[in-house]
């Protein structure tokens, strides 16, 4: 099937409609884009017409931009260009839509920090922002691991679980190996072995 897919770059018009469908979630907003041109007779850079269309999302885009974008946020819109038309009093008007693939911010006009939907976790994409934290909580702390409990056996023994033992080991000395060596003729005379010192 042609499609024909395109790149817009503008700033988010209206805010984030979203509502459930049978299908699943569906959102909208509009779309403003204004190119930007040198004017060579004042040589400044001067606005050109803006132009507006409709971005369509569905289910887990659709979700994802209710909590992620705000009027006026700079994006980068990526999707399907339809163009239709249709009768409103007695006029027929032309509407152009996209059926959006991936949006995103614009990282020419600003920083955005990118937060992975966890399953299960419904207040991430949340029209009105996750959960509200706890007063003096952090919302970035990471979960502590669980503490694993180490039972100990009675009547002792080694604890269950891996753990060091109560008292320590007792450390084994290592033998000291004593060697003789025979002195070549003309040699100075070796030490004796109460003289050397032994490891």
């Amino acid at each position: 099937m042609n499609e024909t897919l395109v790149t817009l770059v503008g700033n988010a018009a209206t805010a984030v409609e979203f509502r459930e469908t049978a299908s699943g979630g569906m959102a909208r907003f509009r779309f403003a884009v204004t190119p930007r041109r040198w004017d060579r007779a004042k040589e400044v850079w001067a606005d050109g017409h803006t132009s507006f269309y409709t971005v369509w999302a569905w289910r887990t885009l659709a979700a994802n931009l209710t909590g992620s974008v705000a009027v006026g946020e700079p994006l980068v819109v990526h999707g399907r260009l339809k163009v239709r038309e249709e009768e409103l009093e007695g006029q027929r008007r032309t509407f152009v839509d996209i059926e959006a693939v991936a949006v995103g911010h614009d990282l020419t006009r600003g920083t955005a920090a990118f937060r992975r939907v966890v399953r299960g976790e419904p207040g991430l994409t949340s029209r009105y922002g996750p959960a509200p934290v706890a007063a003096g909580a952090d919302p970035w702390a990471v979960r502590e691991a669980p503490v694993r409990e180490v039972e100990e056996p009675v009547g002792g023994g080694e604890p269950v679980g891996g753990a060091e033992p109560s008292e320590e080991a007792p450390v084994r000395e290592r033998p000291v190996r004593r060697r003789t060596v025979r002195q070549k003729e003309g040699a100075t005379p070796r030490k004796p072995d109460s003289d050397l010192v032994t490891a």
